[in-house]
């Protein structure tokens, strides 16, 4: 058995820039990855990149049989960029194989050509992301017309009629990709109402929009069943009123969340605490309950966002090698963003989350329709939105329903960082046309004010 100073299972963001951070320091790394296809992890060959590489495509027109092609090569190169990334360093080695646990600090590594390798990690991290959730719905898993988001990347075909199951930000992102392409889209959800941490005013705006643009949405039912008639997929579902209806599909995305991937990873063997739905337990630094294991990334549950997994890196390059200051409980200004179209791009509290909890707040609203950026771009659609605390003019939430809400969300996160008073960008001198000029409109009045 093999002893290494660092392993690191997985090789998703998190993972690989700790990676790439220990050689540099001279430490021994052995990075083991399961597919050669995920060189560079979930973001930027099944999920981020690719999707909006798609969704771009999809509203400049492009086909989808080109557009599909385009973001393979994209995708191929960046994972290529991203294995040798590693590869080059002397103290890396990329190992090709599926990782499962004997010990708290051993593994066995199943390679490709069969052979079991056993190593002893002195620090393991553990980087595995997560995987689609399937909902027990009778004849789903089994069906032929099933696809889970990766697959819809992939299909050389363009879904005449495409069934999306779960109408979260994910479905929302997918049924807006796919309607542009010119696939007549059927959104069916469980829950009553759609975007319920939404702002009723924003996610009413939102479902209205893709309702305009000819996407159905049914709400509040219960599939039954997945069955076939005359090539296609049959989705039998009830109402609330227990009327039962079919409706037939070329294809069926499944996009109800994805769970922690540590099944294969056989923690039982292991004193590392998992939680219910599979993550792994953390504490404030990232470690696991076993000493010098820690979990990165999707792994651990939480917000499943690759910028996330950047900042786990940076919690634990500080343990290792800096202050041992920075921890999880830091992140309470985390950004977040639909891309959709128009953007949805969220952080802090809304409306609806500040009356909760019973905040005063001052509420800047203005519509996109007053931007002169919206009418250059032809979009004139959404809705901003951002609650100030009237005592320091500090911003403690916003939404931004607009074009380009995923690039300006980040001035408002930099200002509620940097303990800005709203005032600093009601009068920033901004260029011109852009959307973030919005800001000296936006702010200049409280529409109300909340005792």
């Amino acid at each position: 058995m093999e002893t290494v100073k660092n392993i690191i299972i997985g090789f998703g963001k998190g993972g690989k820039t700790l990676a790439k951070f220990l050689a540099q320091h001279g430490e021994q790394v052995l990075v083991i990855e399961k597919s050669k296809q995920m060189y560079g992890g979930t973001c930027i060959n099944i999920a981020c990149l690719p999707s909006k590489r798609l969704i771009i495509e999809a509203a400049n027109g492009t086909s989808f049989e080109d557009a599909v092609d385009g973001k393979n090569v994209m995708t191929s190169q960046l994972r290529q960029k991203n294995y040798q990334m590693l590869a080059s360093e002397d103290h890396i080695t990329v190992l090709d194989g599926t990782a499962h646990f004997t010990g708290n600090h051993t593994i066995d590594v199943q390679t490709p050509d069969g052979q079991t390798l056993s190593y002893k990690g002195e620090h393991i991290f553990i980087n595995t992301g997560a995987t689609p959730t399937i909902p027990d719905i009778p004849g789903l898993k089994d069906s032929r017309f099933l696809m889970n988001s990766t697959q819809a990347m992939d299909q050389p075909k363009l879904p005449r009629e495409l069934v999306i199951i779960g109408g979260g930000y994910i479905g929302l992102e997918f049924a807006n990709m796919f309607t542009s392409f010119g696939s007549h889209v059927t959104v069916l959800d469980h829950h009553q109402t759609l975007l319920p941490r939404e702002d009723d005013d924003v996610a009413e705006m939102v479902i209205q929009n893709f309702k305009d643009n000819g996407v159905r949405f049914e709400v509040g039912v219960d599939i039954k069943a997945i069955g076939e008639q005359d090539d296609q997929a049959a989705i039998t579902f009830a109402r609330t009123d227990n009327r039962e209806t079919t409706i037939f599909a070329d294809k069926i995305l499944v996009a109800t969340g994805r769970k922690p991937a540590t099944a294969a990873l056989d923690l039982q063997n292991t004193d590392i605490k998992v939680a219910k739905n599979g993550a792994i337990v953390v504490d404030d630094l990232l470690h696991t309950s076993v000493p010098n294991v820690w979990a990165i990334g999707d792994v651990k549950g939480g917000p499943q966002f690759t910028y996330i997994s950047l900042d786990d890196f940076r919690i634990i390059k500080e343990e290792l090698f800096g202050n041992k200051e920075r921890r999880v409980s830091d992140r309470l200004v985390v950004p977040t963003n639909v891309f959709i179209e128009p953007s949805l791009a969220q952080v802090g509290l809304t409306e609806k989350e500040a009356q909760k909890q019973g905040k005063k707040y001052l509420l800047f609203k203005m519509p996109a329709a007053a931007i002169p950026k919206a009418k250059v771009l032809k979009d004139t659609r959404g809705l901003l939105k951002v609650l100030v605390d009237p005592q320091t003019n500090l911003i403690i939430g916003a939404t931004l329903y607009v074009q380009e809400a995923q690039e300006i969300i980040n001035m408002i996160v930099l200002a509620m960082q940097a303990k800005l008073p709203y005032q600093m960008l009601r009068d920033q001198i901004y260029t011109h046309p852009t959307i973030s000029e919005a800001f000296n409109d936006l702010f200049k009045q409280p529409v109300n004010k909340k005792e």
